[in-house]
């Protein structure tokens, strides 16, 4: 199974994203000449900011006491200051983990979250046409879709669509689960939309991955206590940090969840969370990155545009070659949603139409998948 480490370290040589990273490269090098320093908390390195040239170099979000302060801008450096009262860092230098996101959740609920202030700042914010939070929520995700890139350099990325009303505790749950869990067995990495339902089950099988068989079985019912994330999104979470106390060395994965979707949670199985302001950007990206094929779970409005959101770039070709798509439940794509018919009859004569196929029975898709590819 493919592991990736908590930052893969594949940024750019004069990137700085941690303290460890600040302080060998301040002793190795004994220059921050044209570095870019990202939200790292330089408030007891004033001495090491003193005596180093930081000529050229920017700090994004970077706490300091305001002698250092003044003496980098003296230098030359951009000092970008950290932005007080908010609920989340613009310039993050790493992706999410669901610990972080959920901070005190077992203290106050979800609603004392960092993720749900969020939303509650995006809430307040997004219709008062105010050009500085505007400027915040693109930064952040930037910063976001950066750090993204640098934690999936190399990794062989596959993708899980499907929709967020599937429960805990149903036979399609499990189903979606098992094929993250068979996905992340053969070296794949497991990247979903975030949310509950489809996209939970699939980072939990990949959580899953490293284990023996019994631990999903046994992992189902206890998830199935809080089946959906209403009414209460707090017992909903507390169900699967249960899981992962129970087995805390799971598998990696990624969620790419919005807050556009505010009522939906993000879910803590996925290792790395990718969470985004505007949706259009997290869509694009999301797929972007599933080079090695997307599988399409059973799922309405939002899954239906995933599939046409693949299908362009691989009609045109404008990534390159096409991707796998792997559309999973015949009745449902043909019949329910018949979005099938549509790509097939746009696949015809072109190269992705060795590409796809629809298969009857969710524990086809793995097969699926590694024929179109190979």
């Amino acid at each position: 199974m493919q592991t990736m480490p908590a930052h893969a370290a594949h940024h750019g040589d004069h990137e700085i994203e941690t303290l460890e990273e600040f302080d060998a490269t301040v002793s190795a090098r004994g220059s921050l000449a044209g570095y870019r320093i990202q939200a790292v908390d330089l408030t007891d390195r004033t001495r090491e900011l003193l005596a180093t040239d930081t000529a050229g170099a920017v700090f994004l979000g970077c706490p300091m006491r305001e002698q250092a302060a003044a003496k980098i801008r003296a230098d030359g450096a951009l000092v970008f200051p950290p932005v007080p009262g908010l609920p989340f860092d613009p310039y993050r230098g790493l992706v999410y983990s669901p610990d972080e996101l959920f901070t005190s959740l077992s203290d106050g609920g979800y609603e004392a979250t960092p993720d749900a202030r969020s939303y509650a700042w995006f809430q307040r914010t997004k219709a008062d046409r105010d050009v500085l939070s505007s400027l915040l929520r693109a930064v952040h995700d930037d910063s976001v879709s950066d750090a993204l890139d640098e934690l999936l350099s190399g990794a062989r990325v596959v993708g899980v669509m499907g929709g967020h009303a599937m429960a805990r505790g149903t036979e399609a749950y499990e189903g979606a689960a098992r094929l993250g869990r068979t996905l992340a067995r053969s070296g794949l990495t497991v990247a979903t939309g975030g949310g509950p339902g489809a996209m939970e089950a699939a980072n939990l099988g990949a959580y899953a991955a490293p284990y023996d068989d019994e631990m999903l079985a046994e992992s189902l019912p206890l998830l199935a206590k809080a089946p959906k994330f209403t009414p209460s999104i707090t017992e909903w979470a507390a169900a699967a940090f249960e899981v992962r106390t129970r087995w805390p060395r799971g598998g990696t994965s990624v969620g790419i969840p919005t807050w556009f979707y505010g009522h939906e949670p993000p879910n803590p199985f996925a290792s790395h969370i990718a969470k985004y302001f505007a949706n259009a950007t997290r869509e694009d990206g999301l797929l972007a990155r599933c080079g090695s094929g997307v599988v399409f779970l059973p799922g309405a409005a939002g899954t239906v545009q995933e599939i046409f959101d693949n299908t362009t770039p691989n009609y045109y070709e404008s990534r390159g070659e096409p991707t796998p798509m792997v559309l999973v439940d015949r009745a449902h794509w043909t019949e329910k949603l018949p979005a099938w018919p549509l790509v097939r009859a746009l696949a015809r004569g072109r190269s992705m139409e060795a590409r796809i196929a629809l298969v009857d029975h969710i524990d086809e898709a793995p097969e699926a998948l590694a024929r179109l590819g190979s």
